[in-house]
């Protein structure tokens, strides 16, 4: 079974659906079974490459709200985090574009280590000091390489702005015919959705609803024909006889 996960660096509840998500998984009779797949989905596409501001000064102009407001969600989102056991600062965060993000991940998705990209820069973002945004391109290499990329490919992927563009904006699209106006957005074997970082027990549900469902191949011809084919299996080859 696949799921596919859209997502954004920048979305907190992506950050904290990701843990909840990945909690359901980890008790799911089936999960050697599950292929999971990070897709893209930038919340802020318009954003230039290096124009950054601070978290509580984005979510004012973006949502209204005052600063108290916004400041009292951060505080929840902290809240909701820690419950995961996720680390989450809530002062002094910035924000900026995720795109050249989004593009490394395909990146390391072609190398297998998507999955520990992603988690490393939802952690840099949203635990750490130091900006994923406006330390210039080093501090995603640097990130990249502790995932278990290779430097220099990475700056040659950063350095090219058309590398993985593409697909990233290919994700982006799809996500929009499936339906999904915000994120994070599950879609497990494209024929259940699930929207938002919904507790464990719902991804659960969803896992198990999804796996019951899944087609099952009928084979064509009687038993006798069926067993009596000649066919390769894990212990080799019928031999004519």
């Amino acid at each position: 079974m696949r799921v596919e996960i859209w997502s954004d660096i920048a979305c907190p509840w992506c950050y904290v659906g990701k843990a909840r998500f990945e909690k359901a998984l980890a008790a799911f009779p089936h999960r050697d079974q599950v292929e999971v797949v990070h897709r893209s989905f930038e919340l802020d596409p318009g954003r230039a490459k290096g124009d950054t501001v601070d978290v509580l000064t984005m979510l004012t102009k973006k949502y209204g709200m005052s600063q108290a407001q916004a400041q009292a969600g951060e505080d929840n989102l902290g809240s909701q985090a820690a419950a995961e056991g996720l680390a989450y600062r809530t002062r002094d965060r910035d924000h900026g574009s995720t795109f050249d993000m989004h593009r490394l991940l395909h990146f390391a998705k072609e190398q297998g280590r998507q999955d520990e990209l992603l988690q490393i820069l939802y952690r840099a973002n949203f635990a750490e000091e130091r900006s994923v945004y406006s330390e210039g391109d080093e501090r995603l290499v640097e990130l990249a390489v502790e995932a278990g990329l290779d430097g220099d490919a990475t700056r040659e992927v950063l350095a090219d702005p058309d590398r993985y563009a593409d697909e990233v904006r290919a994700d982006g699209r799809e996500a929009a015919e499936l339906g999904a106006n915000g994120v994070p957005f599950f879609v497990l074997d494209r024929t259940y959705g699930v929207s938002g970082a919904q507790p464990a027990e719902v991804f659960t549900q969803a896992l198990t609803q999804a796996w019951g469902d899944r087609p099952v191949l009928k084979p064509v011809g009687g038993a006798a024909d069926t067993d009596g084919a000649q066919a390769c299996g894990p212990d080799g080859c019928a031999v004519p006889q």
